[in-house]
């Protein structure tokens, strides 16, 4: 395994994070039917840490509560938390009620609780916002994070999804008042998907700040050929509203993606994967694991290199996408997305 530093911070997190969206119980939260239980869970949490994984996200919203659960509960038999980087997040909505979601400081103070509650920590070491928060002023927010650090709950925090603007503005306000800025941005990032390689990026890049993108093989359609299907490709509402079945400019990313997998003998998700490390500020991709193999495909990427003329190959039939991914609904709130600015 390799290792790198996340972001303008000592913390040492492996290239490959082990994302625990998979993992949880289906007849909670929104979620589909494809989740692995706690004992299905088992083996991957194993895989990833006997291949040098020390990274593992979740979120509170995933599965209502339930994959934060399994992850605290699986690690907390298997690892020592000091060697270990556990990564949460909050902004969704536990609750279809007032405050009860959101970055307001009333929010963020509930759901750090709740996390360590459900996680069985004292702390978590990076305390990520799910989304921006157009309700709730960023000097609210970010003195809250600032506080959740101060008082030993987490050690760092992190954003995810939304316009570079937001990003600079938050950490110009966390500057200025002398709080934590973020040290990581969790981004949409991959070969169906590269808008944040306009401005997201080059601004990550310039500040140092360590870019972990979610879903880097595009929901698994980076992983097998065209026509291939899943449980989860066919139940996912989520994947299905980022990517587009039929999009002429995908079916020729994923088959350049086949031929060249094809032509080198590895699985296509080594080389989806490799591509991120082409990437300057990218720290460490989010990677799902639901079968044996994905963990050993994922950890062959990192000793994967990318010549010019493959890069070039896997790039070129990319053509320029709305913005996805950037806006969740909110109880009584109108769904925050780029369309609606």
């Amino acid at each position: 395994m390799k290792f790198t530093r996340l972001g303008p911070s000592g913390l040492s997190v492996s290239r490959l994070c082990l994302g625990c969206m998979s993992y949880g119980d289906t007849t909670k939260g929104w979620h589909g039917d494809w989740l692995l239980g706690e004992e299905e869970s088992r083996p991957f949490f194993r895989a990833a840490l006997e291949a040098g994984i020390n990274f593992f996200d979740t979120a509170n919203g995933y599965s209502g509560g339930t994959s934060e659960e399994i992850t605290g509960k699986l690690l907390n038999e298997m690892a020592n938390r000091d060697e270990i980087v556990v990564a949460t997040k909050a902004f969704i909505p536990w609750r279809n009620a007032p405050n009860t979601g959101g970055l307001s400081r009333k929010a963020l103070m509930q759901a750090i609780d709740d996390s360590l509650t459900r996680l069985g920590m004292e702390y978590v070491d990076l305390f990520q916002i799910h989304r921006w928060d157009d309700h709730t002023p960023i000097e609210e927010t970010m003195e809250a994070l600032h506080d959740i650090v101060k008082g030993g709950k987490a050690r760092y925090i992190g954003a995810s999804s939304m316009h570079a603007w937001q990003f600079a503005k938050a950490q110009e306000t966390a500057r200025a008042n002398g709080w934590v800025p973020f040290i990581s941005m969790q981004n949409q990032l991959n070969l169906l998907y590269r808008e944040e390689e306009r401005e997201m990026l080059p601004l990550c890049e310039d500040e140092g700040v360590g870019v972990i993108p979610w879903s880097p093989l595009a929901r698994g359609r980076l992983a097998r050929p065209l026509g291939e299907g899943t449980v989860r490709s066919e139940t996912d509402g989520v994947g299905k509203s980022l990517y587009r079945d039929g999009d002429a400019a995908d079916e020729a990313v994923i088959t350049a993606l086949a031929r060249l997998a094809g032509e080198r003998g590895v699985p296509m998700a080594t080389l989806a994967l490799a591509w991120h490390f082409t990437k300057p500020a990218v720290a460490a991709p989010i990677i799902g694991a639901t079968k044996p193999h994905h963990i050993e495909a994922a950890v062959a990427a990192l000793d994967t290199q990318l010549g010019e003329e493959e890069i070039a190959a896997l790039e070129g039939p990319y053509r320029p996408k709305f913005p996805t991914g950037l806006g969740m609904a909110m109880p009584g709130m109108d769904q925050v997305s780029l369309r609606s600015k």
